[in-house]
């Protein structure tokens, strides 16, 4: 069998875990760059198993029907809302993931959390601006804004969101939270006030966001969504970029209808060079770094090769249904 390890970004994948142990018949390629989709069936197509990390490259079914030796496709986590996972069920390929038996460290929660954290202090405390600034020989442009006393407005309360509100507190801030399935028994349970979409919006000082992309989530916070939120207000987006209308976020960043944005996720990615986001002073930017963690990828890695050793055992496990 032919393993492909695809978006090893940091060339870390081949040391985090023990490869060797799946023994001599299975061969494992490691490629560190990404692969442009139309090359994807060439560059692939000789392989027999797939390891994705996380939605870092797309397989629509477009691309799965050029891979006629697919049998496997192991993608990091136990949802991948870039692959046809119907289509490869269909044809009898087996889908694994991996999951949270490593705790909350294998699940990317803290790394993830504390990416949030960055981007917020890196906009509140005007941390990129006031670093250019004083490279380029300017002391002090303008002045930083406290988080004692804001007002955080968290989209979702799942195991993400949750984590946000404990140093919310330990800052001050007072934390109000909404989603579509959101319950009084979840807001109270962390002792937070539960809003509507709209007041969710028009309140927040911070806004950030830890929802599932999914097509109720594609675009769910859009111009209008934007215009309602107050012009001192930050978005921060740490979970997936499509979940924001990337043009209407531009467009209200470059007409300072907020005042920032911190971003860890895009539409597109890796983000092109020539993207609009790159010349906005207004934007933290961050490469997905949000679950990147060693103690994430080794756990993540180690896991994927428990998933191909059980698939040729015969007895696969962790299969996406």
């Amino acid at each position: 069998m032919r393993v492909a390890v695809l978006d090893d970004y940091q060339r870390r994948a081949e040391q985090f875990a023990d490869w060797s142990s799946l023994g001599p018949d299975v061969v494992v390629s490691f490629f560190h760059a990404p692969i442009e989709r139309a090359e994807l069936a060439t560059t692939l197509a000789e392989f027999e198993a797939l390891v994705l990390m996380r939605e870092r490259t797309a397989f629509p079914r477009s691309v799965l029907e050029q891979l006629p030796r697919l049998e496997l496709l192991v993608t990091t986590g136990m949802r991948n809302a870039a692959v046809a996972v119907d289509y490869l069920h269909d044809r009898g390929v087996v889908v694994c993931g991996t999951g949270l038996s490593g705790g909350p460290q294998a699940a990317g929660v803290p790394s993830t959390v504390e990416v949030a954290w960055a981007l917020i202090f890196a906009t509140f405390k005007r941390v990129t601006i006031e670093d250019r600034a004083l490279r380029a020989g300017v002391w002090q442009l303008d002045l930083p804004r406290n988080l004692a006393g804001a007002t955080l407005g968290l989209a979702g309360l799942g195991r993400l969101g949750g984590a946000m509100v404990g140093p919310a507190r330990a800052f001050g801030m007072d934390v109000i939270a909404w989603s579509e399935n959101l319950t009084e028994t979840r807001t109270a349970e962390l002792g937070v006030s539960k809003v509507s979409k709209d007041e969710l919006l028009e309140r927040a000082d911070v806004l950030s966001i830890h929802l599932v992309l999914s097509d109720r989530t594609r675009g769910l916070f859009g111009a209008g969504d934007l215009a309602l939120m107050k012009t001192s207000a930050v978005l921060v987006n740490t979970s997936r970029g499509p979940i924001v209308d990337e043009r209407a976020l531009i467009d209200a960043l470059r007409s300072q209808t907020i005042a920032a944005a911190g971003l860890d996720v895009y539409e597109r990615e890796p983000l092109p060079g020539d993207h609009e986001l790159l010349a906005l002073d207004n934007a933290v930017l961050l490469p997905h770094l949000g679950y990147v963690s060693e103690d994430s990828l080794r756990a993540m890695y180690a896991q994927a090769v428990e998933d191909i050793a059980a698939f040729v055992g015969g007895s696969p496990i962790r299969v996406l249904t």
